[in-house]
């Protein structure tokens, strides 16, 4: 299909505009990165100040299970064992109200 010289006329006249909208699109482009790498620097940086909560480490190796490992030997040791035992079973005192007012008249 041959260009007629009309045809030519016409796409002459159309070039400035399709330059500026071309020029546009790559500008688009560009700021459309940019914006997407100040957003993921912007992330990261509030990764770094966020405080990691810890991890639960459950019954491993830094669990200490001090009652069921103590061994007593003799009456004397029993003695205090049952102490123990029974101070565990006392009823404890709670104050449903405690920590709750803060008195802040000096």
């Amino acid at each position: 299909m041959a260009i007629q010289p009309l045809d030519l006329q016409i796409m002459f006249t159309q070039i400035d505009s399709i330059g500026k909208s071309q020029a546009v699109q790559k500008e688009g482009l560009v700021i459309q990165q940019s914006l997407q790498n100040l957003k993921k620097q912007e992330r990261t940086e509030a990764d770094i100040q966020a405080v990691n909560e810890s991890q639960d480490i459950g019954e491993g190796a830094g669990a200490i299970h001090d009652r069921g490992s103590r061994k007593f030997s003799g009456k004397d040791g029993e003695r205090r064992h049952d102490k123990e035992r029974k101070e565990d079973a006392a009823p404890k005192l709670w104050d449903p109200q405690l920590g709750k007012n803060v008195d802040i008249s000096g």
